[in-house]
């Protein structure tokens, strides 16, 4: 196999369906398995993919970072097994399109939570290419595998790590992202941190669970910034639902919190907030600051700020929008593969 137009062609042929109006029937069937995954989300997702995923020129540049072995006339490709997540909308794609553009070949067992969308990538790049169905296995036990690649919680990653421990593997575990705010930040900005909190709910890793506010910050302003959401929260049942249970524990323990009527803020030191709580600390300098945010390194996905000026973050609001670049962990996927 060799990197050319052919071998990627069935991918960019999928982003076009995906940035299309073709999959407005599989979105509300996403929706139908899994009420977490509203219409809103689910396209916001699979539009994405399409356009920082399956981007012709972008997976050309992507894919000639990497000495492939699949190149190379003497290569024998392996079966992956891939444990996927199903927090947020077809997460696992990046797994699959990694596997499958490595050369090798993909056992895949997918989340019940994430089915609907990960049949229908699959049944598509088929449907395209049907030659890629010899390489493709949809599994419930992946003991035939020669490598694998599993996402889960810290608790799974532990299982993880002894079930597979025999063969080469990448185990991620449990991770979220933060802000940093100044206090200069604009209302379009504190708008796009509100999208980088509450998108898919604030379920996925790149969703950031908590906030460093300088001390004495005012929160007014990005309580004003959100409240046209409002409405949007209170009429999910499931978020509410989580809202009204959390909401009733502060109390309940008399916890100092504040409350915009759909999601609270609070102060600890601690990194990841349950649904509906956004978590924030103060600190007083860039050194203390940076003091923080090395403490909770191996937790933290990514970091959003005003602008992307703190080193090695992004502009708040862009914490969604994963290029092919960005990898689960930190760990680069293609590269393991590579390596095999």
């Amino acid at each position: 196999m060799n990197n050319s137009n052919e071998h990627i062609a069935p991918f960019v042929e999928l982003g076009k369906i995906l940035t299309s109006n073709a999959i407005e029937d599989v979105v509300f069937k996403a929706y139908s398995q899994n009420h977490w995954f509203i219409p809103d989300f689910v396209t916001n997702a699979l539009k994405a993919i399409g356009e920082e995923y399956l981007n012709e020129e972008k997976l050309r540049t992507w894919l000639n970072t990497y000495q492939l072995q699949s190149r190379q006339p003497d290569f024998v490709p392996k079966k992956i097994g891939v444990v996927m997540a199903g927090n947020i909308p077809a997460v696992g794609f990046h797994d699959l399109l990694s596997v499958l553009l490595s050369g090798h070949h993909l056992m895949a067992k997918l989340s019940t939570d994430d089915r609907v969308l990960m049949m229908f990538l699959i049944e598509k790049l088929i449907e395209i290419a049907p030659a890629l169905a010899q390489r493709i296995t949809l599994a419930e036990r992946l003991n035939a595998a020669d490598a694998y690649i599993a996402t889960g919680s810290d608790n799974t990653a532990r299982y993880f790590e002894y079930y597979f421990s025999k063969k080469p593997h990448l185990i991620r575990r449990n991770r979220t992202s933060v802000g940093i705010l100044t206090g200069e930040e604009t209302n379009e900005e504190l708008m796009g941190l509100g999208r980088d909190v509450y998108s898919y709910f604030g379920l996925g890793c790149r969703n950031v669970s908590k906030i460093f506010v300088p001390t004495g910050y005012d929160f007014s302003k990005f309580y004003e910034a959100i409240e046209p959401q409002l409405d949007f929260f209170r009429n999910h049942h499931k978020y509410f639902n989580n809202y009204e249970y959390n909401k009733s524990v502060y109390l309940v323990n008399r916890e100092p919190h504040l409350d915009n009527g759909f999601l609270m803020l609070r102060e600890t030191d601690s990194l990841v907030s349950p649904i509906s709580v956004l978590f924030f600390e103060y600190y007083t300098d860039a050194n203390d600051l940076k003091s923080k945010l090395e403490a909770h390194s191996e937790k933290i996905q990514c970091i959003v700020s005003k602008e992307g000026h703190f080193p090695s973050s992004l502009p708040l609001g862009e914490a969604q929008k994963p290029s092919l670049y960005d990898y689960a962990d930190g760990v680069d996927t293609m590269a393991f593969l590579t390596n095999l």
